[in-house]
């Protein structure tokens, strides 16, 4: 593997090597050869790229060059052409190089299709995400290679092949569990007591370690376990007497043991660390299903080594844990997750720092330098307050032992005599391990969950022995325990984290605390942020946010560092100004950011959670880095919606700070339907009720705009005198029929109303031509569907619109400078846009165009509506999915973006979307503060 060093060098020396170069045809191959081999490290390109892929497009059509290790289909082009422009293509159609790839990648195989698209005309390469295809491309350039390089590393990232069959071994493992705590909680005589549930999980735990035990050879000899009790595989009271037995013995120290005992039961280690310490817990009668189980299925047929500690302890917990089980299987953090976390916010750095190391020449400096960085790393401790089974402490520990493991290694290849010399010092002196698993805190407010995290760190520490003794060729006892991890069962956020470990003693604060939505806590966890807000004005908050205030008043005075996982609302809307204000504004900085990604479980009903990532600290890094999935950007600040932008925050406003239009939202009925009326019901009314056309408005709701639904109507009576209610028996019925709604319904503001029964709870009339902007839309669109309607209608409360709107307006609102606005400020609805009008329209400055580019926005802006009138059999929906928009609509809209942009001032060139945001913020400020 290369160094960041000798990464570098390469970098400055291709990009010298090819700067000027490039012809699409004849220099291709090299180029991407050369950049993989010589900047990237790979040693075969060849093995790795495949070039020339036909597509079933015609015969005329090859894809440049396909990565399918790591999902990326490139596009090349040569130096002269513009990767913005469209080009002619074979078939007559005019395509961007970037819609040219789209369609390659449409042709090929559901299971092939790319994860990333790369355009790339030797100077620059335009990096496309699949997962965000309306997003904007990152954009690395020849000439900055040098310091860019590392942005391209995502080509060779591909997926440790241990990782997945640790995985795939941890799965079966939790379904062993699983199929093992069913059939003995049958055999219990009271299944639903909370004691029974208890003693349940910690029999399974003593199992489940010592099926670890005998695999990895903790117990001496392989199948020990296995081979003891099979002796009374025949006898069901024997069998669990034996088992009760050899749980005392593993709590027994060797000197106080009985030395008439059986000498198969004696040869057994005393284990220690209070795994088998309390001694009545209940254990039911086992039937010879159980038996079966424990003996054949989860002993002999089952290897538990290979089980990885950090997904299994996940995966062993929500087995056993009754409401995970209910929600439909086993949840466990992957590892990739666990290291968006971890890497950049302490690993990355100690694996530069001992690279550093390793490139020293001579070897009385080599030695000393090793001695320290084992060390610091023996010095390092860790707190994770949302512990759950640990598996953020036990990665950590992991990976801290894996890097000892190295340096051990270097210590060892010193000298040809070293080896024997650290040999005897081993067996004589001194372990030669010096990071432990007590430098790793956590809080847990599930006992059990304690247990398995506990649990887990011990079989990791066993497995990262057994790495050692392989360097260092020496044995080394891992029993009786000698070290503890320090996770404690408690609310994290009712105690006192220096209870815990002294905060002038700790470095680093990490984990994924609950992904708890504030509408959906209970009564318990809003008494939780009361307590850690000190104030009830913090209830939009989600849950989660209880830990970043949490850390932030831990790490006051402190050289403390913290990285969560978290849900992205907090982010997003109002809840980012909410939480990040009081931080920012007593010196918090964000040092790194993982924007959105999702973050799923293996639960058979598994919903994503779109999440961030987020370290903050007192102590500002030189260098911040936010994280696009494998995209890497380097930035001078990251504000707290994750953009490298100044620290401001967008706080919902009443009116508008700078447009001369409002926005409203749509009227609500709460009716019961009775006020509704499709077309056939609407003219079969006015034909019995002559008086009623007047009080007819076409009622539009998001869907049926959004999905060319067919029309409704509604009826609106505020003004209609109680004469001719009277007098039209259907418009008296319909009245009656609302109140009788209203009168029965057990919500006070839908009783309240009944007095009121002709009216709708909110009233809103459009006056005017109106915009229709719906109140979510697909994050999959690059625009949000946007109107302009001039019909006399009624919109729901599930759109928001504009009264007295022009065209110029429509321009405006429908431009990728607005939808930038909107895709940081607006909420989110799993995944999709939540469009607010206090946050998004009343927030966003508006331009001040001349009067020639007004008329140009205009004019653009009416290019869209008869781009969109070309296909008047096609919903906005289909419309504006990405694969079927029309070209002329397409067209329409990048003529209007360029125009709106103009208008700002704004390189529509080259400014990229977060570049736009961050502009439009300063913009904002100066409208506040003026």
């Amino acid at each position: 593997m290369l160094t960041q060093t000798e990464q570098r060098k390469a970098a400055r020396e291709f990009a010298k090597e090819w700067e000027g170069k490039g012809y699409e045809k004849g220099q291709s191959q090299v180029f991407w050869m050369t950049l993989l081999r010589d900047v990237l490290g790979v040693e075969r390109p060849q093995d790795y790229l495949i070039f020339e892929d036909q597509v079933k497009l015609d015969n005329t059509a090859f894809i440049d060059g396909r990565i399918k290790a790591t999902n990326v289909l490139i596009e090349q082009k040569s130096i002269e052409k513009d990767l913005t422009k469209p080009i002619r293509q074979s078939d007559g159609a005019l395509l961007s190089p970037f819609q040219q790839a789209k369609r390659y990648s449409a042709e090929l195989p559901y299971s092939e299709r790319p994860r990333w698209i790369i355009i790339s005309n030797f100077k620059e390469f335009f990096i496309y995400d699949m997962e965000k295809p309306n997003g904007e491309p990152e954009i690395v350039y020849l000439k900055d290679l040098e310091e860019d390089y590392y942005r391209l590393e995502f080509l060779i990232d591909k997926e440790d092949e241990n990782i997945k069959k640790e995985l795939e071994v941890s799965i079966q493992a939790g379904e062993l569990v699983g199929k093992l705590y069913d059939a003995l909680l049958k055999e219990y005589n009271d299944p639903e007591d909370e004691k029974t549930l208890h003693d349940l999980n910690q029999l399974c735990v003593r199992l489940v370690f010592c099926f670890y035990a005998e695999d990895s050879g903790l117990f001496g000899k392989h199948n020990k376990f296995h081979d003891y009790l099979y002796r009374y595989k025949d006898s069901v009271s024997d069998f669990r007497d034996k088992l009760i037995k050899l749980f005392q013995m593993l709590n027994t120290k060797i000197e106080d043991r009985d030395q008439y005992e059986d000498d198969m039961l004696l040869s057994f280690p005393y284990v220690n660390g209070g795994l088998f310490e309390n001694s009545n817990i209940e254990i039911p009668r086992l039937n010879p299903e159980i038996i079966d189980i424990i003996l054949i299925q989860a002993s002999e047929n089952f290897d538990w080594s290979k089980i990885s500690p950090a997904i299994f302890g996940g995966v062993f917990e929500s087995t056993l844990n009754p409401d995970t089980r209910r929600a439909g299987g086993m949840h466990y953090t992957s590892i990739e997750n666990i290291h968006k976390v971890i890497d950049p916010l302490f690993l990355n750095d100690l694996k530069e720092e001992f690279k550093r190391i390793k490139e020293i020449k001579v070897e009385k400096t080599k030695k000393r330098e090793l001695d320290a960085f084992q060390n610091k790393l023996a010095s390092l401790k860790f707190l994770d307050p949302a512990a759950g089974s640990g598996n953020f402490l036990t990665e950590t520990y992991i990976s801290l032992r894996k890097l000892e493991n190295e340096i051990l290694k270097e210590k060892v290849s010193i000298s040809g005599t070293m080896g024997t010399t650290l040999q005897v010092s081993f067996d004589t002196i001194y372990n030669p391990i010096k990071v432990k698993i007590d430098q790793f805190y956590g809080i847990e407010i599930n006992d059990f969950a304690v247990s398995v995290a506990r649990t887990a760190l011990w079989i990791a520490e066993s497995q990262m022995i057994k790495a050692t003794e392989d360097i260092i060729h020496t044995s080394i006892d891992f029993f009786p325990l000698k070290t503890y991890a320090n996770i404690i069962e408690a609310n994290a956020l009712r105690i006192d984290w220096e209870e815990v470990v002294p905060k002038h003693e700790l470095n680093y604060i990490m984990g994924n605390p609950p992904f708890v939505g504030a509408k959906l806590t209970t009564l318990e966890q809003r008494e939780d942020k009361e307590i850690v807000f000190k104030s009830t004005k913090y209830g939009k908050l989600d849950y989660v946010a209880c830990w970043y205030r949490k850390s932030y008043e831990f790490m006051k005075s402190t050289n403390i560092e913290t990285a969560l996982v978290s849900t992205n609302s907090i982010i997003q809307g109002e809840q980012a100004p909410l939480l990040w204000q009081d931080l920012m504004d007593d010196g918090i900085v964000i040092n790194f950011g993982y924007k959105t990604f999702k973050w799923t479980s293996e639960a058979s009903n598994r919903a994503a959670v779109f999440c961030v990532i987020i370290s903050f600290s007192f102590v500002e890094r030189d260098l911040k880095i936010i994280y696009d999935d494998k995209i890497i950007n380097k930035v001078d600040t990251i504000n707290g919606y994750l953009l490298n932008a100044p620290n401001i925050l967008i706080d919902k406003l009443r009116k508008p700070v700078s447009a001369k239009i409002e926005m409203t939202k749509g009227s609500q009925l709460i009716d019961g339907g009775n006020f509704i009326f499709s077309k056939d019901e609407k003219e079969e009314f006015e034909r019995q009720n002559k008086e009623s056309s007047i009080y007819f408005y076409e009622y539009i709701n998001a869907d049926s705009y959004l999905n060319k639904r067919e029309p409704q109507y509604c009826l609106m009576l505020k003004d209609c005198p109680p004469e001719v209610i009277k007098r039209n028996p259907g418009i008296y019925d319909v009245v009656k029929r609302v109140y009788d709604y209203r009168s029965s319904s057990t919500a006070k503001s839908t009783y309240k109303l009944k007095d009121k029964p002709k009216e709708f709870f909110i009233t809103n009339i459009p006056k005017g031509n109106s915009i229709i902007v719906p109140v979510v839309s697909s994050e999959n669109r690059k625009y949000i569907p946007m109107g302009l309607i001039k019909e006399k209608c009624i919109y729901t409360n599930a759109t928001n619109y504009v009264d007295d709107a022009t065209i110029y307006d429509f321009g405006i609102l429908t431009s990728n400078v607005h939808m930038s606005w909107m895709r940081v400020f607006a909420g989110r609805l799993k995944s999709d846009y939540r469009y607010s009008k206090n946050l998004v329209f009343n927030t966003f400055p508006w331009p001040n165009p001349t009067k020639e580019q007004k008329e140009r926005i205009e004019k653009t802006a009416q290019m869209i509506l008869d781009a969109r009138n070309l296909y008047p059999d096609s919903s906005l929906a289909d419309l504006y999915d990405d694969f079927t928009m029309p070209p002329e609509l397409r067209k329409a809209h990048q003529e209007n973006d360029k125009a709106v942009m103009e208008a700002y001032g704004f390189d529509w060139r080259n400014m990229t979307e977060s570049e736009c945001v961050g502009e439009l913020m300063k913009l904002y400020q100066n409208l506040v503060e003026s």
